[in-house]
């Protein structure tokens, strides 16, 4: 049988043992602890930058801004007084897509209205696209592909295209002519903007 003493000693070496494996444990606790927290955060902060690009995508026209529209100068006004029929003119359009800018050159149409008005118009016809011209001998304009004739002020006289020419947005600015150029949707009987 054991003694006191040894019983005492036996159950002080158990208690200090104990108290080393909780020290121990609550430790070694805390790494893991410590290091789930690392690891929680380096995946929600990588789970955040990956979110960007689809709250960006999604988001993007809501919070985009309007982009002025961009005028272009196409002559001056006295270069027009004279003109008895329409004069067709090359500008040159900046066109933007992603980090891509092209420029490049497009015709149109400059005519007076009844008023004396200048009046810029496309001249890619609203039926297929093709390139509208002006003939002096027939006093209008012809589209080469279907046939299609318009007037000198832009209304359809005949042929399969589905509206008149389209007429640009101008404007007089410190004596010059500007006008804003844009494409419209083919085959339909209103003109709708496209670019």
């Amino acid at each position: 049988m054991k003694s006191y003493t040894e019983e005492m000693f036996t159950r002080r070496i158990a208690d200090i043992s104990r108290e080393s494996y909780d020290r121990r444990r609550s430790t070694s606790s805390g790494r893991r602890s410590f290091l789930g927290f690392l690891l929680s955060a380096g995946g929600a902060s990588v789970g955040a930058l990956l979110s960007v690009p689809l709250l960006r995508f999604v988001l993007h026209p809501l919070i985009r801004g309007t982009i002025p529209l961009s005028w272009t100068e196409v002559g001056s006004v006295e270069e027009f007084a004279s003109a008895s029929s329409p004069v067709k003119r090359l500008v040159k359009i900046e066109q933007r897509d992603g980090w891509r800018k092209i420029v490049s050159e497009k015709a149109l149409y400059v005519c007076k209205d009844a008023n004396g008005q200048l009046r810029a118009f496309s001249s890619i016809c609203p039926h297929l696209g093709c390139s509208i011209s002006w003939h002096d001998e027939k006093s209008n304009f012809v589209c080469p592909c279907h046939n299609g004739q318009f007037t000198a002020d832009g209304k359809l006289l005949g042929g399969p295209p589905p509206r008149g020419m389209d007429l640009l947005e101008s404007k007089v600015e410190e004596g010059k002519l500007m006008v804003h150029y844009q494409y419209f949707r083919q085959l339909v009987p209103n003109k709708e903007v496209l670019a």
